[in-house]
């Protein structure tokens, strides 16, 4: 049956091929033939690979490598360090293009997205058509490939995308996705992550086929209500809309991470790292006017690249990175087991709320405020590093580092929020 049949969604995953690598191609002709890699820095060790091309891929190295790792495998491999300025502006340049056929575009990154079509089909064509006019159009434009899928949920598309890489279109139908997809590992499928794969792999579920055939009260006992969802995708029962694309971006949360130049053996080398990070996120929820934070969350990778996280609400609303930073140590010690060193450390804060809810704050909480304040109009007059806690300066290799960055969250207001 063909997806545009029978009132049935069409659904687009767009994904473009080796974005990052393939964006610094462009702007470096002269990479074109040579293995490339994306790190997020070079300097203090910090290099995790973004991205790479297929001459880096062909010889083993993979995202998530570390520097000495993918220069170990390749010694001749070329390093470029993460631009995220220039891959947006060429990103907001292809969601245009998307945005000739459908406002219903839903992002998954910066490099890939949803797109329901199902409103101009009978425009442009079915839905593998679409796909094929947008491929043409950003190859034509833009000299980058993407591999998009076409199916008529948001789980199945992602799959087929993922399914064929490079410059390819899979089309996943109500007649072949059993034959196409319940053959391939459950892990393939989205939200099935390590740890669902090695509790699913337990029951002797291996396939996305076992799963869908799965008893359902057997997976909700084993695995809460998530288990039954899973299984739900599996069999292509999808109805998370792709939400309409909206003007106005509502920051969702705020945050900081950082990676050791070293490997940190105990809490109290770890303890600066937090205090920068807490100091960061405080003065950009400060100065970002979001209001205050309901919720803290810290995450630590350790290093055997395995990360860790536990997040806690506050009973009051916070703003000031002395209580931040106080929790944020608390969670860390209550999460972390000490198996392995810690290579990073990372802290947000979420669920914000503007000033002046109904909240009572105690006088040493203004007054910590009032003086955050005052050293946020100090760093701004005289430098980041006019003014340090105590705690920073016992390693000056922390002190030195750049806590200026950070990440923000968006949320639309439309999303699913199972995705």
């Amino acid at each position: 049956m063909r997806i545009e049949e029978k009132g049935v969604r069409t659904v687009l995953h767009s994904d473009l091929n080796n974005f990052y690598a393939s964006v610094e191609t462009l702007r470096h002709p002269e990479f074109r033939d040579k293995p490339l890699a994306v790190f997020g820095s070079i300097e203090d060790r910090h290099g995790i690979v973004l991205a790479k091309n297929g001459l880096a891929k062909a010889c083993g190295i993979r995202t998530g490598d570390v520097y000495w790792q993918a220069k170990k495998k390749c010694p001749d491999l070329t390093e470029v360090q993460a631009d995220f300025s220039a891959y947006y502006a060429v990103s907001e340049q292809i969601f245009a293009v998307y945005e000739r056929y459908t406002d219903k575009i839903e992002p998954f990154g910066i490099d890939e997205c949803w797109l329901d079509v199902s409103d101009c089909v009978k425009y442009f064509g079915s839905g593998r058509e679409i796909a094929e006019r947008i491929s043409a159009e950003i190859k034509r434009k833009f000299s980058l490939t993407v591999s998009i899928g076409v199916s008529w949920n948001k789980i199945f598309a992602k799959l087929g995308s993922d399914l064929k890489k490079p410059d390819a279109i899979t089309e996943i139908t109500q007649d072949n996705y059993k034959t196409l997809i319940w053959k391939l590992p459950a892990e393939n499928l989205l939200f099935v992550g390590k740890a669902t794969k090695e509790k699913l792999n337990k029951y002797n579920i291996f396939t996305i086929g076992d799963l869908a055939v799965a008893d359902e009260n057997f997976l909700c006992e084993k695995l809460g209500k998530w288990g039954v969802y899973l299984r739900r995708y599996a069999n292509g029962k999808d109805d998370a809309p792709v939400a309409q694309k909206s003007g106005e971006k509502i920051v969702k949360s705020v945050g900081n991470s950082l990676t050791s130049y070293r490997d940190l053996v105990n809490f109290d080398e770890v303890k600066p790292l937090l205090v920068l990070l807490c100091e960061s996120v405080a003065s950009r929820l400060r100065q970002g006017g979001y209001g205050k934070a309901h919720t803290v969350k810290v995450t630590a990778t350790d290093n055997l690249l395995l990360t860790h996280g536990k997040q806690d609400r506050f009973p009051v609303p916070v703003r000031n990175a002395k209580e931040i930073c106080e929790r944020a140590c608390a969670l860390f010690s209550s999460f972390f087991d000490w198996s392995a060193p810690v290579r990073a450390v990372g802290v947000s804060v979420s669920d914000f709320t503007k000033d002046g809810g109904l909240f009572d704050y105690s006088p040493q909480e203004i007054k910590n405020e009032k003086l955050e304040e005052a050293v946020d109009k100090l760093k701004e007059k005289y430098g980041s590093k006019c003014l340090q806690r105590a705690e920073i300066l016992k390693d000056k290799r922390f002190f030195d580092m750049d806590v200026t960055g950070g990440h923000l969250v968006f949320s639309d207001d439309n999303k699913d929020n199972r995705s």
